[in-house]
């Protein structure tokens, strides 16, 4: 580790699972959510998000072992598990809101997939999808067989069987945004029993909330509208979202001064473009290793996962 180094860690879901509604939900249980906190704290200096700007603007210098804590797409775990732990053991993190979750309460699509996929076996959601992919091949889409689609998407990721990757590729960029819309909102009522509207309010924080993290001294961060793949999209809607985004969050953010967390990773030379001019000064992506503020592209941090650290491995060792 050198002094322009600092490592950031990425949590998504952290809650008691063995509680909650949606036990197989993939997130961090609340039991290891804070011993890992806690080893975090004694084994790294946990940094601000203000203490990062300051350095990468050389207005300052990182402290030695700098560790960042980032948390994506604004849910309620935040509120309820995260920040009470945070108060207790004196940290301070980064929360990166999708607007959409708390200006219109409606579920991202990313989510139904999550929760489609802790509902139910895996090969019944795909005999279901496959269901309707043949139902809706040729009436007003467009796309191959379902032969083939398994055969180009059905990969084994990092974290997730084949059969996980297939689902999440198809309805999160392969088919049409229409189409992906339209069978997601159909496996989720399927497979839940329960209202998009419903989960949607229970799922993610309020204004209210947001603002109680922002005035204990929480960084706010941007992490688009729509929770799209921004590298994807075609260059208009990507700038559109990203507006909404930042207009929606104004309250929260400086202008002038703010940073980017592009959803899923997904970034091309036009979204980099875009934030710039906009005024973001950091970005962070979903690369896995140690950030270097000398070396590496400012608006392309790269992040662990909280896999990466104990209790659950000591993969960051790696790096």
């Amino acid at each position: 580790m050198t002094d322009n180094d600092v490592r950031i860690v990425m949590y998504h879901y952290t809650r008691d699972l063995k509680h909650s509604r949606y036990p197989n939900i993939k997130g961090l249980d609340y039991p290891l959510f804070k011993e890992q906190l806690e080893y975090l704290k004694a084994h790294f200096n946990i940094i601000s998000m203000e203490e990062l700007l300051l350095a990468s603007q050389g207005k300052a210098s990182l402290k030695d072992n700098a560790l960042l804590l980032t948390f994506d797409d604004g849910y309620i775990d935040n509120y309820t598990f995260v920040f009470p732990l945070l108060q207790e053991l004196n940290l301070t993190a980064s929360f990166f809101i999708t607007g959409k979750t708390f200006a219109k309460h409606q579920l991202l699509d990313v989510n139904k997939i999550h929760y489609i996929l802790a509902s139910a076996e895996i090969n019944l959601i795909i005999e279901e999808l496959k269901k309707k992919l043949d139902y809706y091949r040729g009436r007003e889409f467009v796309y191959p067989s379902n032969e083939e689609l398994w055969n180009q998407f059905a990969k084994e990721g990092k974290y997730d069987p084949k059969g996980v990757v297939f689902v999440k590729k198809l309805l999160q960029t392969v088919l049409p945004e229409r189409l992906r819309n339209i069978i997601s909102s159909e496996l989720f009522k399927e497979f839940l029993g329960i209202s998009e509207e419903q989960l949607a309010y229970e799922l993610y924080m309020t204004e209210n909330q947001i603002r109680v993290l922002k005035r204990n001294g929480m960084f706010i961060g941007i992490h688009g509208y729509d929770h799209y793949w921004l590298g994807k999209l075609e260059k208009e809607q990507m700038e559109k979202d990203l507006e909404t985004a930042l207009d929606t969050l104004e309250e929260f953010i400086d202008r002038d001064n703010w940073v980017m967390n592009y959803p899923y990773g997904s970034y091309n030379q036009d979204v980099l473009d875009f934030v710039s001019k906009k005024g973001a000064k950091l970005g962070l992506t979903t690369e896995v290793r140690v950030a270097n503020l000398e070396k590496d592209n400012k608006l392309l941090l790269p992040r662990f996962d909280c896999n990466d650290f104990p209790p659950k491995s000591e993969n960051y060792k790696n790096f």
